[in-house]
């Protein structure tokens, strides 16, 4: 009998659509840039990727992130406490010769990176805050708007967004981080995802916490 064929990835260069912008970026192998993409300063780990319209600046994500489209991840923040909080202030030069982008509020917006870790699916139209942090495996809903950190393997909604629910129980979501299964191979991914695709979460982890290939 013949042997199963074994899957062959594609090819892991980033995808990236012709009418996204990306400045000051780096993507890691897989990544898929949509439509009308604007990512500014963001790292982007392997095999994530982002729907059309989406926003980022400021900002790392881990790897197997789905981005949903017009997302914003660190909304725009404006200097509220002072006389006006339009972008004249920080913007000037749009306006005026000779007067330069406001490199300390610059470097206050920089300084509130958002990280995004692993696994982590981000709902049509939610936006994300500056400075939160959003752990492995967590699940933002459409439309939230996320204020605060957002816990490992948490299903968050709502705004400000609060928890809805865990996707697992603890001692699961522990042995899944131990897996780590985000690093492993491209060859070794392809061979789990019938194991991910039929296998409850208990078995798929006893399997695949057994295995060394």
């Amino acid at each position: 009998m013949d042997e199963p064929q074994q899957p062959e990835p594609r090819e892991a260069q980033p995808r990236i659509h012709p009418s996204a912008e990306l400045k000051g970026c780096r993507l890691e192998s897989y990544v898929a840039i949509g439509e009308r993409v604007v990512l500014r300063e963001v790292v982007v780990g392997a095999f994530t990727y982002f729907e059309r319209h989406a926003e980022a600046i400021y900002a790392s994500l881990g790897k197997f992130c789905s981005v949903a489209a017009n997302t914003r991840i660190n909304a725009l923040e404006h200097p509220i406490e002072r006389i006006t909080q339009h972008k004249l202030s920080y913007r000037p030069n749009e306006y005026f010769r000779y007067l330069g982008v406001d490199s300390g509020f610059r470097e206050r917006r920089q300084a509130k990176r958002v990280t995004i870790g692993h696994d982590v699916w981000i709902g049509h139209g939610a936006v994300i805050m500056p400075g939160v942090t959003v752990a492995n495996g967590a699940v933002i809903g459409a439309n939230a708007v996320v204020t605060r950190n957002v816990e490992a393997y948490a299903i968050v909604a709502g705004s400000p967004a609060r928890l809805v629910r865990y996707r697992f129980p603890p001692e699961i979501a522990k042995r899944i981080e131990k897996l780590n299964w985000w690093d492993w191979s491209a060859e070794k991914i392809g061979r789990a995802i019938p194991d991910m695709q039929a296998l409850p979460i208990e078995d798929f982890l006893k399997r695949w916490e057994e295995r060394r290939d």
